[in-house]
């Protein structure tokens, strides 16, 4: 048993011996390469050879290494030069085999770096001469606190970046080709320079900025630079040794860009790559008018003052009154509010930008509006003659009383004193107002009284339902009306609406109810007209509440509900994607049908009655069981197992399939189309089953045909050999309805034999002695094929002379 695994391994070492050496190279400098090799079996010792690529018959030099030795070196190279190694196995100057590798020398070492210069704190620009044939250069950086990189540049000249501030570097380059790279060159060394102040600033005042930082170690001296943005002026450079310093004489809300930067001992100016920004504060506004306004519908100090032109960036304006009000504005004018009437304000105006405040303005005084009069009354002082009177106010120039009839006849009267007499003529209706006057305006409009007659009742009286609980009801304004008392009154409540308008809604009305409604003028003199015609009105139905559904069968629900109206008709609506259905009943339930499998709908009732439509009832949502798979097929995979799988099912989540016999059954549940079920018992018959689950659990129970598995595969397979060169295979069947086919496929030969049901061995003549075989015994279905996963088993047939020696089994094979 084994001699074959012996053969096996003197194949591959032949095969090997067979295949060329494997040579790679190492690593390279300008004048030598060091090679890597795969070992042969049975070579003394390898020869490694270089010659040029484009003179390949003229080697430049050899080396000679033991038999032991896998890596070597070869040297007389010349720099930047395409070399053909070669690598020869010999045993005793015959060659075995060879391997060669084309590869480049390394470049010649470069001269020193022939400038070094500080771009900023942290970068150095290194300028270099180029090298033929180098496709990149190495530039190495160390200093002596131990920091060491190697950077790859592309050309000169190059930049040295993310370097330590104020710190010497030591530099040096390298050139780079396909074959390596070439050794450093003589080093220089560099020194990169102090890093920039952290520079931060303030305006002090409008005409000065104030700047400051943190020092910076090394530095001897620090030097600023200002200009002003926008401006074509000349920077102005302020030298100083402390860590701040105030400029002054600048212009008052301009921007300032400033720069800094440090000397070190040596006296090399720092990185000057960082500038900051700097506004000075804003000037002192100007105030230009004071004026009452409006502000978001309440009264108010409107203040102004002259725009400054000139000025950067945004400024913003704060206005100070000492009655404790303040506004702020980014225009030209701001409103201080509220304020009351009769008011006296001092009043400042200060500007603000990103650096701060300036100096408040000087303070100028105004006074408010005067305050409206008050405890207005009339009194009849001789026929067809009134005076109206009212209470004096203070901070007043003069007032003005306006006299209006119920005709449109109007009247005013400008006076000093608190009293004014009119005309006033009966049947009508006066609306009397005053109002105080002073420089600041007028002010606000007050009291309002009337004196009037009866009104009359309202014409063209009408009554709408435009929902199902609110009437709108509408007529033409009557004379002499001020308001409008609508009152609607059923058997158990009653609803009032107060209102100028000739128009009212009344609300939350009882549904199913039949109303009395009355429109009745009402003026505060001579109170309200009682006698006024009624109008009556009926509500819509009421909404249907308690909504049930109780499930008849799969396409059928009952739908029902409480219902309190005196008479509607009911329509039930279910609405989903599958369509609408509807039904129809004057009682309280009605039957929804046909409705199809695995499908959501949204039901809801609405009622209807002479008076119109109702709200519909709150909505209920009904989903159907989920549909069945229309197309399930079971397809056995092993003895074992089978796999089922089946067509979409509309409104299904998941999925449970049964295979279930008299000997057992297997069931798997699963989102997916198909499922792979184990623990199947061969020539068996089961019954196939679904349980279809949607999302919220609803279960459809479905029904397929059955599925009988395939028979057994035969036990006990065994071979034995004959006398006539033939040999008999015995196995152990699991019923004697089977027939069973045995197959026995050699390297040269293959053969077949079928026994009839119930027979378990069967006998194959004239089998070539030999050879190995693969045997298979395997149950016939029904239909005459082959089950196809029975174990295949091998089997060496040695010779005996001209008959069949000695049957050797060798072991099972999985089937392919």
């Amino acid at each position: 048993m084994k001699w074959p695994a012996i053969f096996v391994l003197l194949g591959i070492c032949s095969q090997a011996a067979a295949q060329a050496i494997q040579v790679s190279v190492f690593s390279t400098t300008s004048k030598s390469a060091i090679l890597r090799w795969t070992r042969v079996s049975g070579a003394s010792s390898y020869k490694v050879t270089a010659a040029p690529q484009n003179s390949p018959g003229n080697p430049v030099g050899y080396a000679m290494f033991g038999a032991n030795t896998v890596m070597g070196s070869i040297h007389s190279l010349s720099p930047n030069i395409f070399y053909t190694f070669t690598v020869e196995a010999l045993d005793n100057q015959r060659t075995l085999n060879s391997g060669t590798i084309d590869s480049s020398s390394a470049p010649e070492v470069m001269d020193p770096i022939q400038t070094v210069k500080p771009k900023d704190s942290k970068t150095l620009m290194a300028s270099f001469s180029s090298t033929t044939g180098a496709t990149s250069y190495i530039i190495r950086v160390q200093n002596t606190n131990g920091f060491f990189r190697e950077d790859t540049v592309s050309s000169s000249p190059a930049e040295i970046v993310s370097l330590t501030p104020y710190t010497e570097y030591t530099l040096s380059v390298m050139s780079v080709n396909s074959g390596g790279q070439s050794q450093p060159s003589s080093t220089v060394t560099a020194k990169t320079v102090l890093p920039p102040p952290q520079l931060s600033a303030s305006s002090p005042r409008n005409d000065s900025i104030t700047v400051s930082w943190a020092p910076v170690a090394h530095a001897v001296q620090y030097s600023l630079s200002l200009y002003k943005f926008g401006w074509n002026t000349t920077n102005i450079r302020h030298n100083t040794s402390n860590t701040n310093l105030t400029i002054s004489g600048l212009d008052a809300g301009s921007l300032y860009v400033i720069k800094g930067f440090a000397w070190d001992p040596e006296g090399r100016q720092g990185d000057h790559n960082l500038y900051i920004n700097q506004t000075t504060r804003p000037p002192t506004p100007s105030i230009a008018n004071v004026s009452m306004g409006i502000n978001n519908g309440s009264a108010g100090i409107s203040v102004s003052w002259e725009w400054v032109e000139g000025v950067y960036g945004s400024i913003w304006y704060h206005v100070m009154s000492d009655q404790n009000l303040t506004c702020n504005s980014t225009s030209s004018s701001c409103t201080l509010f509220p304020v009351g009437c009769g008011e006296v304000h001092t009043i400042r105006v200060s500007a603000s930008n990103e650096a701060g405040p300036s100096l408040p303005s000087g303070p100028l005084v105004f006074i408010t509006f005067p305050c409206t009069p008050e405890s207005l009354a009339v009194v009849e002082s001789t026929e067809g003659n009134c005076t109206l009177t009212w209470d004096t106010v203070n901070q007043v120039d003069s007032y003005t009383a306006f006299i209006k009839r119920g005709d449109g006849a109007e009247e005013s009267c400008k006076t000093t004193s608190n009293s004014c007499t009119y005309n006033c003529t009966c049947g009508h209706t006066y609306l009397m107002s005053v109002l105080a006057f002073n420089q600041a305006g007028s002010s606000p409009e007050g009291q309002v009284i009337n004196s009037t007659t009866l009104p009359c009742c309202p014409e063209g009286v009408s009554v709408s339902a435009v929902s199902t609980d609110t009437f709108e009801i509408m007529w033409t304004p009557s004379r002499g009306a001020e308001v409008y008392q609508t009152r609607a009154a059923d058997s158990s409540e009653v609803i009032l609406c107060n209102d100028t308008a000739p128009v009212c809604a009344l609300s939350d009305l009882s549904c199913d109810s039949s109303y009395s409604v009355v429109v009745t003028p009402c003026n505060d003199i001579s109170g309200c007209n009682r006698a006024c015609k009624a109008h009556t009105q009926i509500t819509a139905p009421c909404m249907p509440m308690n909504l049930m559904l109780t499930q008849k069968n799969s396409t059928c629900f009952s739908v029902s509900w409480t219902a309190n109206n005196r008479q509607a008709n009911y329509t039930v609506t279910a609405s989903g994607d599958d369509g609408t259905h509807t039904c129809n009943t004057e009682g309280n339930s009605c039957d929804i049908t046909e409705l199809p499998c695995g499908s959501n709908f949204e039901v809801s009732v609405i009622a209807a009655s002479p008076a119109g439509w109702g709200l519909p009832s709150y909505s209920e949502f009904l989903e159907t069981g989920p549909c069945c798979p229309l197309n399930l097929t079971v397809d056995q995979e092993t003895q074992a197992m089978s796999n089922v799988s089946w067509s979409t099912a509309k409104g299904a989540h998941t999925f449970i399939t049964s295979l279930t016999s008299a000997r057992g059954h297997a069931r798997c549940h699963t989102m997916d189309s198909h499922c792979l079920m184990g623990c199947i018992t061969c020539g068996t018959n089961y019954t196939v089953t679904m349980e279809a689950i949607s999302q919220s659990g609803r279960l459809s129970n479905c029904s397929y045909e059955g599925f009988s598995s395939s028979a057994c595969c035969p036990s006990g397979v065994r071979l034995y050999g004959m006398a006539d060169s033939s040999l008999r295979v015995y196995w152990r069947g699991s019923g004697s309805s089977h027939s069973y086919i045995t197959e026995v496929v050699g390297n040269r030969n293959n053969y077949t034999c079928t026994s009839s049901p119930g027979e378990s061995s069967c006998d194959v003549p004239n089998i070539q002695c030999g050879d190995v075989y693969t045997v298979v015994v395997a149950p016939l279905t029904p239909e005459g094929s082959k089950v196809l996963f029975c174990t295949q088993r091998i089997y060496s047939v040695s010779c005996a002379g001209s008959n069949i020696g000695t049957v050797i089994y060798r072991g099972k094979r999985s089937v392919d």
